[in-house]
């Protein structure tokens, strides 16, 4: 890459105030609500770093007024120069359909292409650390401690069961921003035939094969509060990721059953006060467990 590599593909509205950043990725109006709530969150927690919101041209100026009224720092990020044969077998219909999700639903605002831009943040070279949070989450606690963590550190992608364990989730985790990398990452991204069926995510495990593990609870997902819900502590939980559904849309699938998730999320996304988190009751676990733990009493 040439010498003004962090330059090419992204414009900066305003020069850093900080050397370590949050960074979130915006690409549409419906995200832009999930980071009004991220980017309260991050306030309330008193953090002294940047918050810097990547977001693509198709973002409405009024969106982005908004959030950098808020606080945040706005960079407008490119898609990434890649091969017509790497977008067209990652547009969303092909690639939902050839590694559809059975898990949960995406909703019709996801655009899987878009999710690569959040590999931008590399370009981001006036940082000396990041912390990469995705729009549809919150930060409950302070984790400006991981700052310090090594490249690259993420949580599991823990949801279902225990064995997701092997697999992280790229919704938060640690970088060091650095135009090499960049470089080495887009010649490792659209390598002939390369398919990557969880976009960044699957990308980036493969590139950070020995990826530091950060605790589940720097990253817990929604569907853990009733997949798992002895894992589930809000006194330990860090950030709240809602993976597939969105806390803002209207009576989705999943709404009741996530319905003290969402109440908290509309919270922060409102300014409204927000409960004592430590206080919060924690989901009933299964009945054949509660069962079993009388039993044993």
């Amino acid at each position: 890459m040439t010498a003004d590599a962090s330059e090419a593909g992204i414009r900066r509205s305003a020069p850093p105030r900080a050397r370590q950043a949050y960074v979130t990725l915006v690409t549409n109006a419906d995200y832009a609500q999930g980071a009004t709530g991220l980017v309260r969150s991050l306030l309330a927690t008193g953090t002294t770093a940047d918050i810097v919101v990547l977001h693509t041209p198709a973002l409405a100026e009024q969106q982005c007024s908004a959030l950098a009224a808020l606080g945040g720092r706005l960079v407008e990020a490119d898609l990434l120069p890649l091969s017509d044969a790497f977008n067209a077998r990652h547009a969303r219909t092909a690639l939902h359909g050839a590694a559809p999700f059975t898990k949960g639903r995406k909703p019709a605002f996801h655009t899987p292409l878009d999710n690569f831009v959040k590999l931008r943040l590399w370009q981001l070279v006036e940082y000396e650390s990041c912390i990469f949070v995705d729009a549809d989450a919150i930060v409950l606690k302070n984790i400006d401690r991981l700052f310090s963590y090594p490249e690259f550190s993420a949580a599991p992608n823990v949801y279902e069961s225990l064995a997701d364990f092997h697999r992280l989730n790229s919704g938060v985790f640690v970088a060091r921003p650095s135009t090499v990398t960049f470089s080495a990452m887009l010649q490792r991204l659209d390598a002939p035939d390369a398919f990557w069926p969880r976009t960044d995510q699957t990308f980036l495990q493969a590139f950070f094969p020995d990826w530091h593990g950060l605790p589940v609870f720097m990253n817990m997902l929604q569907y853990v509060w009733f997949n798992l819900p002895q894992l589930w502590d809000w006194r330990s939980i860090h950030v709240l990721h809602y993976q597939y559904e969105k806390p803002w849309e209207t009576n989705h699938p999943k709404a009741e059953r996530l319905a003290p998730l969402i109440a908290l999320w509309q919270a922060f996304h409102d300014g409204a006060p927000i409960p004592d988190i430590d206080s919060l009751p924690n989901p009933a676990p299964p009945a054949a467990t509660a069962q079993a733990g009388r039993i044993g009493a």
